[in-house]
């Protein structure tokens, strides 16, 4: 049965792992936290008054 042999398949299965493992993450962190969050202005406007054109 050719599918216990592990020599042809382990090594590619090694290999593909090593890379999901290792290069993947860094590509995918860097697409998912491309923006830092900025802060708030913490300081409140005030607001204008309302020009009620019928008062």
């Amino acid at each position: 049965m050719p599918q216990l042999n592990p020599h042809p398949w382990f090594i590619m299965f090694l290999f593909s792992w090593m890379i999901f493992l290792t290069i993947l993450p860094k590509k995918v962190m860097n697409y998912t936290f491309n923006n830092n969050p900025t802060l708030k202005n913490i300081e409140k406007s005030k607001p204008k008054p309302w020009n009620w054109p019928w008062s």
